[in-house]
């Protein structure tokens, strides 16, 4: 069996702790590898060096960091294939959704080649008698990012592009679940000419979390996962006086007005609520249509579009809508979600338990589940599924789904389908969320925008990617200068204006 690696000063070093965590083949329950868990001793020797080498790095102007961009992502693009059956085999989405993962990854870095526009500070020519004005953004030293399974490539790529190019180190802990998309990127990052020690990835459990989030050479952490994990690690990083950037769980919803063309509103949906197995945090979970009579037709179109979703392991290619779930665990959470909403009252319209394929038997899979008259008070629609369900919340008005979608804890994603201008902009203007959707159902922004959302999805007050990615990775100097050239001025004892 594959016993993986840390990258630690450009290269692959095996772990010392002894500990290790399973990493399995989604498809067939395999163990496929053995990733060694980290010590604290170990990531302070990462830290350490990674400190070594930021202060050089930082000194490289921001033009020819940009250029070690504008290759990586050259290779990146160049070794998609590679990368994504990498993000397949330990995952377990479908090759075409593992290469939408490395792409919307790449993205970021392709918005990184044009870093020394984002690093500008600000001048202001004679502020005063002889005096000017001027801003400097500066690296903040050594940063850390956590990273989630469910985006082996994209996250990562999220949090190391604007971070390396802003002139920081990173230490980059990825999850135990899919270490090697992260080492692999690394090793292609080098090959773009990022010095050695400047991206460290050093894998471990909470062990290791916690050793960065109280290790006084970390400036900074960026996180995403669970909502009760991004809370923990944003307080104990604040309490350490650390930046964090934290982003936690999702209950998307969309809703559907009586105007909507339902046929677009159900593919939509289709795609929305069960591509990757569910496993988005931008998934639309809750379908929250308006009147009996749009739920009832939209309930219609679902149901044979739902039946006819193929289910089953990335190397079946392109007979394969989504894969499995990533754990074992994660299916038994499924499906007891599922019976819990049966037991509760909720219908369960299309039952897609107890899934098997040949062949496959042991695999981790979940067939696609749709529920309708989901309320409120339910464990389906109060939890965050993380899984292939779709539930539908029936609504009387518009004003009961605004209300519906304003209410939830969370507040990462949600879109309208509406032919309605008027209904949109309302929508758009109101409802508390970070990302919307009109007729439009994952509205992921653009990499030249930045990503993040509200309430318990995300805490910190900057987002990732975009200009904010920017704004976090470093830190703002300005200074007052004054060249004296024939200038009488005597000892001034009070706070008085430049003027």
């Amino acid at each position: 069996m594959e016993e993986l690696s840390h990258w630690i000063d450009g290269r692959e070093v095996k772990g010392t702790s002894g500990r290790f965590s399973d990493v399995y083949n989604p498809a067939t329950g395999e163990v496929i590898a053995k990733v060694p868990l980290a010590t604290a001793a170990e990531l302070d020797a990462a830290i350490q060096s990674a400190a070594r080498a930021q202060v050089t790095w930082a000194a490289t102007n921001p033009q020819r960091r940009a250029r070690v961009m504008m290759k990586f992502g050259q290779l990146i693009n160049d070794n998609m294939d590679a990368l994504a059956e990498v993000v397949s085999r330990e995952h377990g989405k479908t090759l075409p959704d593992a290469k939408g993962d490395v792409q919307r990854g790449l993205e970021v870095i392709e918005v990184c080649m044009g870093a020394p526009a984002m690093l500008k500070g600000e001048f202001t020519d004679n502020g005063g008698p002889g005096i000017d004005l001027y801003s400097m953004r500066q690296p903040l030293g050594v940063v850390a990012g956590i990273t989630p399974f469910n985006f082996p490539a994209m996250i990562p790529l999220w949090k190391m592009g604007p971070a390396l190019v802003s002139g920081n180190a990173m230490i980059l802990k990825p999850s135990e679940r899919v270490p090697s998309t992260s080492i692999l990127l690394a090793k292609l990052a080098q090959e773009a000419g990022l010095p050695d020690g400047v991206l460290q990835v050093v894998n471990g459990d909470k062990e290791i979390v916690d050793a960065i989030l109280d290790h006084e050479v970390i400036q900074a952490v960026g996180f995403v996962g669970s909502t009760p994990i991004a809370q923990y690690i944003y307080g104990r990083a604040a309490t350490n006086g650390k930046r964090a950037q934290c982003f936690g769980g999702a209950k998307n919803h969309m809703i559907i007005m009586p105007d909507a063309d339902l046929d677009k509103a159900a593919d939509a949906l289709i795609g929305a609520g069960y591509g990757a197995a569910g496993e988005r945090c931008m998934a639309i979970s809750v379908a929250v249509p308006v009147g009996e009579a749009t739920a009832d037709a939209l309930i219609e179109r679902l149901v044979p579009k739902i039946e006819k979703l193929k289910v089953g392991p990335y190397t079946a290619g392109d007979d394969v809508d989504f894969g499995p779930v990533i754990t074992k665990a994660s299916q038994e959470r499924i499906n007891r979600l599922i019976a819990s909403g049966v037991d509760q009252g909720a219908e369960l319209v299309v039952d897609g338990r107890d899934l098997k394929i040949q062949g496959y038997e042991n695999g981790f899979f979940c067939g696609p589940s749709l529920f309708d008259r989901v309320t409120p008070e339910m464990e389906i629609y109060k939890e965050e599924i993380f899984g292939p369900v779709l539930t539908q919340v029936r609504t009387q008005s518009y004003d009961e789904a605004l209300k519906l979608v304003m209410d939830n804890d969370y507040g990462n994603g949600t879109a309208i389908y509406t032919a309605d201008g008027d209904t949109a902009r309302d929508f758009a203007s109101r409802v508390n969320v970070g990302m919307v959707g009109i007729n439009f159902p994952i509205p992921v922004p653009l990499s030249y925008y930045s990503f993040g959302g509200w309430k318990k999805s995300a805490f910190g007050d900057l987002n990732q990617y975009g200009p904010d990615a920017f704004r976090f990775y470093t830190k703002t100097k300005t200074v007052t200068a004054r060249w004296f050239s024939g200038i009488k001025d005597g000892a001034a004892l009070n706070f008085k204006a430049l003027d």
